[in-house]
């Protein structure tokens, strides 16, 4: 007995160095954003702010202009709810057809789908621009929300591992009792691979809040900056950066991010760990 508790202490003891390293890069970050800008990269400053102020969050939180940080924020919510509705609305339509129809082609359809993960996003970047340049959507969300109501093929995937795991025997119940395929996805499918949409919700919540190329290749008015570029804006190549600043609202900016883990981490496990496993 006296030699297992000494492994869990040793493990726990392992585990929890390795979670302090992990962790240094975010506890650095937050330590620096109530330093004096100028000490932040010091070599001989130590981690605790000395002197401890405040004021790198309420210059950040002016933002530019007449831009607060808070309409920065907004602008990132908005897009976030709307890519999000798309996702899952378009993924689990899409893989619902692939799990559960017979259509011809589905396997070489659902193949090319595969195969476009493996397209790097440079590739289809300078196509998709002039595309939306010729529709004349430059400068707004369109770009960059319309084409998550299309699908996104890595939570299609995702979710077509997860409706496989469901019994068809479910899907015979209820054209039995009337149901037509709409009515099986809807009363069936839905409530079963709750836990794989919200494993969907939870990356693009992430993928989309951290999104930094999209808005900036689309987005010209500071009025409809996301988050990512109006952190962008506290450096610059001419003038001295604002790094004090820039630290204090990218800890404001994690807030939302750390909540939503906190709050839903039991289903990226259990929408993970049973998408790869086949009824």
């Amino acid at each position: 007995m006296q030699a297992k508790y000494i492994k869990k202490i040793i493990y726990h003891l392992i585990v929890g160095c390795f979670a302090i390293l992990l962790l240094y890069p975010v506890i650095w970050l937050i330590m620096s954003s109530f330093k004096q800008s100028e000490k932040i990269f010091a070599t001989a400053e130590s981690l605790i702010p000395q002197p401890f102020i405040l004021s790198n969050y309420a210059q950040g939180w002016a933002g530019f202009g007449d831009y607060g940080f808070d309409t920065y924020i907004l602008n990132t919510f908005i897009f976030v709810i709307l890519v999000l509705i798309g996702h899952l609305i378009s993924c689990s339509l899409i893989a619902f057809g692939f799990a559960r129809l017979k259509f011809a082609g589905r396997s070489f359809w659902f193949a090319i789908m595969i195969l476009t993960l493996m397209l790097p996003y440079e590739v289809v970047m300078i196509p998709q621009y002039i595309i939306f340049a010729q529709l004349d959507w430059l400068n707004s969300l369109k770009p960059l929300v319309v084409p998550a109501y299309f699908g996104h093929p890595f939570f299609i995937f995702l979710l077509v591992q997860f409706i496989r795991t469901i019994p068809r025997e479910l899907d015979e119940a209820a054209i039995i009792d009337g149901c037509n395929t709409f009515g099986i996805y809807r009363r069936i499918i839905l409530p079963l691979i709750v836990p794989a949409l919200a494993t969907t919700s939870i990356f693009t919540f992430y993928w989309t809040w951290d999104n930094l190329l999209g808005p900036v290749l689309y987005l010209n008015s500071p009025s409809k900056y996301t988050v990512s570029m109006a952190l962008n804006m506290f450096l610059s190549n001419e003038t001295v950066s604002n790094w004090g600043a820039m630290f204090a609202m990218s800890v404001v900016s994690l807030i939302p991010v750390f909540i939503i883990f906190f709050i839903f981490q039991r289903y990226v496990v259990d929408g993970i760990s049973t998408s790869g496993l086949k009824g």
